[in-house]
């Protein structure tokens, strides 16, 4: 059996939330501890889970450009950002490890989207997670063109543009989601 890895984003560090996993590593990136000011709360709570074990590690290139071509093929690009990506990056550089699987803990839904888009386990911290894969696509409400990149006006017809889900799919495995939760665990 894998042993699980959990990979926290900054909304897992700042929700307040005991994390208490014993047995398992865990894991962050350096943009996630650049986020935690020196004095605060939060970054004392950060010290504590580097003193218990918290290692930082920086994912390699390729995983993050597989989590830019899957944030930007999933319209979630404009809702991540560069620190969601290295999380989402590391995750994928944990999963290579056939003795190990990553569990993201984040209360992102864009970070869960793009978690389940590319077969990485996650876990709400303080919420409920996704119900539903979503891709969303930019759109003129005015000529009904879609476009690929995100643009705030039409350029054929000088409408302002939405952001729409275009397809909902069915989630590729939250497990754990709901049970970590209700154990308080997480």
């Amino acid at each position: 059996m894998k042993q699980p890895t959990y990979v926290l984003d900054t909304s897992a560090l700042l929700s307040g939330k005991p994390i208490s996993i014993s047995g398992s590593l865990l894991v962050t990136t350096p943009k996630v501890a650049a986020e935690l000011r020196p004095g605060g709360r939060d970054y004392r709570a950060f010290q504590l889970l580097r003193e218990k074990g918290l290692c930082i590690f920086e994912p390699t290139a390729a995983s993050l450009a597989r989590c830019r071509d899957a944030a930007t093929r999933s319209g979630d690009i404009g809702r991540l950002s560069p620190t969601d990506l290295e999380v989402l990056a590391v995750a994928l550089d944990i999963n290579e490890n056939p003795e190990q699987e990553a569990v993201v803990l984040s209360d992102d839904y864009s970070i869960q989207n793009l978690a389940d888009m590319l077969h990485v386990k996650y876990l709400g911290v303080s919420q409920d997670g996704i119900t539903r894969q979503i891709t969303w696509v930019v759109s003129c409400p005015g000529c009904g063109r879609r476009f690929a990149e995100k643009t705030s006006v039409c350029p054929v017809c000088g409408t302002t543009t939405r952001v729409t889900a275009q397809r909902k799919a069915r989630l590729h495995g939250r497990t754990g989601t709901e049970q970590g939760r209700k154990d308080n665990k997480v």
